[in-house]
């Protein structure tokens, strides 16, 4: 069976609350972690690294961890990207399409 890399992505638009033990962020890997797990039976892995920009909104494509992110989908170190709600990627419909046309590319 071939490994499938996965990678989690998490955004959170403000800055309250990131600064507790748990936070919307660590809710969010948590819970795209237990998908991943469920596809355990099709490859799918966890990749060690994290992708997450707290503080930053999905309004705009410059944020960090949404940068390396693209970098590693270039790179191919991620097979798949997943996140909570598709609105944690971007808010962005015309950046969703950029985001499309990037994760084609990188699969070619």
């Amino acid at each position: 069976m071939k490994t499938v890399r996965c990678a989690i992505y998490t955004r959170k638009s403000s800055e309250e609350g990131l600064e507790q033990d748990f936070n919307s962020l660590d809710a969010q890997r948590e819970s795209c972690a237990a998908y991943i797990l469920s596809q355990a039976s099709e490859g799918w892995t966890l990749i060690p690294d994290r992708y997450d920009d707290g503080g930053i909104s999905g309004g705009t494509l410059a944020r960090p961890a949404l940068q390396r992110l693209l970098a590693d989908v270039v790179t191919r170190r991620i097979d798949i990207i997943v996140v909570y709600k598709v609105d944690r990627l971007t808010r962005s419909l015309l950046d969703f399409s950029r985001l499309v046309e990037a994760f084609d590319a990188a699969d070619t």
